[in-house]
């Protein structure tokens, strides 16, 4: 079979395919790969309003999955009553359009109408999805001329596409987002499509939309330049700014995907704004001697407030940190001042893998503050992981994290329940609403702070010491804890539905 035989399959009409077998495949390859290009960069463009969640994830996968499926029944469908050359050019050209629109419309739908926001996300995903999703019914359309080959076309444009998406899966996640902005992706991945739909066009002399749909690419490049929303930098995991504080000339809060993450001081290490800061500031400094250097264990970054404490506070203190977006580590040196010799190492890595790469015994203090989107990573909230934490710990060594949750707050009691499995010794920081402490209060949840350690924790040394950092939060301790937590169960690597259990609030800080 060549590009230029003319066969009738039976049941059908002679035609003229008009489409060589490397054209076929080439199509078939570079929409598929399309498919999966926007799925993953829409995960991105939506983080910063609907938080990186497994509910936000689904919901993209399932809209993704429903324009392929969609797609491919539509476009077979077509394909089957309308002349198939005449399809191709449109379905490229009007889905680049979309896709070059699509950071300037959600960026825009989220700050002014964000009450649409999943409807139009939905849209963004589902209309480029199909349409390219149905260039592999059509090609194959083209391609079928004997049913005698229809198992080697179909298998093999099967195939073909296949291998498209998981090169465009890959090439996304591991290059693209590390080296472009999204809004630059998109932009360029609609100028590719719009140039394939003019090849596509002018090879089959049937459609004439693609100066229209030129236009309307170079207009979604010139809107994301004036959407809201922008970033001041755009890194693997975050669209992150760095806000200054009008009322502290020297103070900047980091900002990742519209979450306050961490406030810095430049010129003065020891001011802490965030309250969560000052508690466990607090909790740290009533477990250990005034200005003891510590070996210390930080698992999350962001903007490095509290190993800047601790090295202003604790002169010789070594802070090792696990930072798992290298992004956050850059702005952390360019635009957050920190410096090499402040006895603070980063390692750009994952939380649970730097903890395992830790000697037994040689950390006094384990601080976790890591947060995709409002959850903690559920991989660093289990027994197994927190077992992990007890081991790299010294036998009086503390371990101290930072939760937040609203609602029931389901997922901090099953946080304390998990540490009860690992530690001889818990207790809990926090608003005393929130703590079990005023039952006829209603809680209001956000941020806690969880201690635990194999020796005794101090609650009368802690409570001043709370007190002393102008906080109105309190600790709990024993029975009293006891009641808080419940019947809530530990969290295990086997069983962690940290982001069912955790109920978000409206945006606003993670500290």
């Amino acid at each position: 079979m060549t590009g230029s035989s003319s066969s009738s399959v039976a049941g059908g009409t002679p035609h003229s395919d008009g489409l060589g077998s490397r054209a076929a495949a080439l199509l078939v390859f570079g929409s598929s790969a399309a498919v999966l290009v926007v799925e993953i960069v829409a995960l991105r463009l939506l983080a910063p309003y609907l938080g990186l969640t497994l509910e936000t994830s689904t919901m993209v996968i399932g809209i993704a999955l429903t324009a392929i499926a969609f797609g491919s029944w539509l476009g077979g469908r077509i394909a089957d009553q309308v002349d198939p050359r005449r399809l191709l050019g449109p379905a490229l050209g009007v889905s680049g359009a979309v896709v070059a629109l699509t950071p300037a419309v959600l960026r825009t739908s989220a700050e002014w109408a964000p009450a649409v926001l999943l409807l139009i996300a939905s849209l963004t995903i589902l209309v480029p999805g199909a349409l390219l999703s149905a260039v592999t019914p059509i090609v194959t359309k083209l391609r079928l001329t004997s049913l005698a080959e229809t198992g080697t076309v179909v298998g093999r444009l099967s195939g073909v596409g296949t291998v498209g998406a998981i090169v465009g899966t890959v090439l996304t996640g591991f290059v693209l987002v590390s080296r472009l902005p999204v809004s630059g992706i998109l932009i360029g991945l609609g100028v590719l499509l719009v140039a394939g739909s003019a090849v596509v066009e002018w090879r089959a002399r049937g459609w004439s939309g693609t100066p229209a749909l030129t236009l309307v690419v170079v207009a979604g490049g010139l809107a994301t330049t004036v959407a809201p929303g922008g970033c001041d930098a755009e890194t693997r995991y975050h669209c992150a700014r760095i806000v200054a504080d009008p009322d502290r000339d020297s103070g900047r809060t980091l900002v990742l995907d519209g979450l306050r993450h961490s406030y810095v001081d430049l010129d003065d290490p020891t001011f802490l704004e965030f309250e969560y800061v000052r508690a466990i500031a607090a909790v740290v400094d009533a477990a250990f001697p005034e200005g003891e250097p510590l070996a210390a264990h930080h698992v999350g970054g962001g903007g490095l407030t509290f190993p800047r404490y601790l090295a202003a506070t604790r002169p010789g203190t070594r802070s090792l940190v696990s930072e798992i977006d290298s992004g956050v580590v850059r702005i952390d040196r360019d635009r957050l001042g920190l410096k090499s010799d402040a006895g603070i190492d980063v390692r750009v890595e994952d939380g649970r893998l730097g903890l395992r790469r830790l000697d037994t015994g040689s950390r006094d203090l384990v601080v976790g503050d890591a947060f995709g989107g409002v959850s903690v990573p559920w991989h660093l909230t289990t027994v197994e992981a927190m077992t992990d934490v007890r081991r790299v710990l010294k036998e009086d060594g503390l371990y101290v994290a930072n939760l937040i949750d609203h609602g029931g707050l389901a997922f901090a009691r099953a946080e304390v329940a998990t540490l009860r499995e690992t530690f001889e010794h818990v207790a809990l920081v926090g608003e005393p609403a929130d703590i079990g402490l005023h039952p006829t209060v209603t809680p209001q949840g956000g941020n806690l702070v969880v201690i635990a350690s194999d020796r005794p924790v101090d609650p009368r040394a802690t409570q001043r010491a709370l007190n002393a950092r102008q906080t109105s939060w309190k600790i709990t301790t024993g029975d009293d804890l006891t009641s808080w937590t419940g019947d809530a169960q530990p969290l295990t690597d086997d069983y962690a539905p940290v982001d069912q259990l955790l109920q978000p609030h409206s945006p606003g800080s993670s500290g």
